[in-house]
C-alpha cells in the first residue's frame, strides 16, 4: 500500500459537512475579499494564541516581510536568523534591502544555536528571526535575553509551529511578533495559501493592516506603499472550521512520532529526534547516518513510501547567497544527513507499521 508524506482525506471525512457548509456560506455572501469569516478568523485566532492583534495575510512568507517592516527593519540593516531553514525566512529580508546574517543550528533541535547570537552582532542589527523548525520551538529563553540586552526586535517564524509551547505560552507570542503559514501541509492548514502575523504591539498591528491593503487604513486613502496581501476569505472559512481541532491534530502527531522513535530506539544507524515538551511535529525528521541517507529515500521510493529532504541547502549556501558567507559546519552535516518520514495526525498504526518494518528490513539487509 503506498504511504504519502502527508495524507488529508481522513480530515476531510471528518470535516466534510462543516468543511461544505463553510465554503457554501462564503459563496453565497459574494463577500470574497475580506469578507467577514477573516474577521471572524483572526478573532478565533487571536484568542486562541492569547494575542491582541491577528491579522491574516496571503501567505507565510508575507506574514515574515510584513511583520518585519512593521518591526521597522529598513534597507541596510542586518537581520540574524538561521541557515537551516526554507528560503522565505532569509528572502523576507532580503526583500526589504536588509541584509541576512547566518549562525549556525544545534544538532539535536535544528533550530538556532543561542551560544552564536552575540558574535554575529554588529551596530547594523536591529532583529533576530528564530526559527521553530519542523514544530519544535526554539530556545526562546536565550534568544529573547540577547534580544533585550542589544535593544532588538525578535520575529519568530512560526511557519511551522502552530500550536507549539514554551511553557505555557505559544510560539508566536513570545517576542515581538510571529509569522505563520497556513499552507496545506502545516498543522493548521488551509486548501490553498494563506498566512498570519500575530502580536501584541498596536502599532506594529496597525501598520501590517495597511501595508496588507496597499498601505491605506481606509480606502482610497494610502498613506504608504504597501502590498496585496489579504487572507482569502474561503481559506479563512476554512481555516475556521479546522481551528477547534487543532489540539487534538498536535497530539496525532506526536503519538506518530512517538511510535517512530521506539520502533526506531535500537537501530544504530538513525538519530532520531527527541520528544521534547512543547513539539508539535510539523515533519517528522531524523538523521540518517554513515552516509546512507539518499540510499534509505531510495529504497522507501521503491516500496511506494514518499519521504522528503528538508533542506537539501542551507540558506547560506543556496545560489543567491553563495560566496558571501562563512560555512556553518552543523547546517552542511544535517544537510546530508536529514530525512522526513510520513506524518499525518489521524496516521493509523498499519499504516505506519509499512513505514516501520520498510526502514528496520533497509538496516537489517
Amino acid at each position: 500500500m503506498p504511504v504519502p508524506i502527508l495524507d488529508l482525506t481522513p480530515e476531510l471525512d471528518a470535516l466534510g459537512p462543516a468543511l461544505h457548509e463553510a465554503l457554501e456560506r462564503v459563496l453565497r455572501s459574494g463577500h470574497f475579499i475580506l469578507g467577514p469569516d477573516v474577521g471572524a478568523f483572526e478573532q478565533d485566532v487571536a484568542a486562541y494564541l492569547g494575542v491582541r492583534h491577528a491579522i491574516g495575510l496571503n501567505s507565510g512568507t508575507d506574514a515574515l516581510f510584513i511583520g518585519l517592516r512593521a518591526l521597522g527593519i529598513q534597507p541596510g540593516d542586518e537581520v540574524i536568523t538561521t541557515t537551516f531553514s526554507f528560503f522565505a525566512t532569509a528572502e523576507s529580508v532580503s526583500l526589504l534591502g536588509a541584509k541576512p546574517v547566518f549562525v549556525d543550528v544545534e544538532e539535536e533541535s535544528f533550530n538556532l544555536d543561542v551560544t552564536q547570537l552575540e558574535a554575529a552582532i554588529t551596530e547594523k542589527t536591529r532583529a533576530i528571526v528564530p526559527v521553530h523548525l519542523f514544530g519544535r520551538p526554539a530556545n526562546m529563553t536565550a534568544v529573547l535575553e540577547v534580544a533585550a540586552r542589544h535593544g532588538l526586535k525578535v520575529l519568530e517564524d512560526c511557519a511551522q509551529s502552530f500550536g507549539a509551547r514554551v511553557d505555557t505560552k505559544l510560539t508566536g507570542t513570545l517576542g515581538h511578533a510571529g509569522a505563520y503559514s497556513f499552507f496545506p501541509s502545516k498543522n493548521l492548514g488551509a486548501y490553498g495559501d494563506g498566512g498570519l502575523l500575530a502580536t501584541n504591539d498596536d502599532e506594529v498591528a496597525r501598520v501590517a493592516r495597511m501595508l496588507r491593503a496597499h498601505g491605506s487604513a481606509k480606502k482610497y486613502h494610502n498613506e504608504m506603499v504597501g502590498y496585496n496581501s489579504r487572507l482569502d476569505t474561503i481559506q479563512a472559512a476554512v481555516l475556521r472550521v479546522k481551528l477547534p481541532h487543532i489540539e487534538a491534530y498536535n497530539a496525532g502527531r506526536r503519538r506518530v512520532a512517538q511510535r517512530y522513535n521506539e520502533a526506531f530506539a535500537d537501530l544504530g544507524g538513525l538519530i532520531v529526534p527527541e520528544l521534547t515538551e512543547g513539539h508539535v511535529f510539523h515533519q517528522y525528521t531524523l538523521r540518517v547516518v554513515d552516509g546512507k541517507r539518499d540510499a534509505l529515500a531510495q529504497y522507501l521510493a521503491g516500496l511506494d513510501i514518499q519521504t522528503m529532504v528538508y533542506y537539501p541547502i542551507p540558506q547560506d549556501r543556496l545560489p543567491i547567497y553563495a560566496g558571501q558567507y562563512p560555512r556553518f559546519p552543523v547546517s552542511d552535516l544535517l544537510a546530508e544527513q536529514v530525512l522526513s518520514l510520513p506524518i499525518w495526525p489521524q496516521m493509523k498504526e498499519q499504516e505506519q507499521a509499512i513505514v516501520l518494518e520498510a526502514v528496520r528490513a533497509f538496516f537489517s539487509s
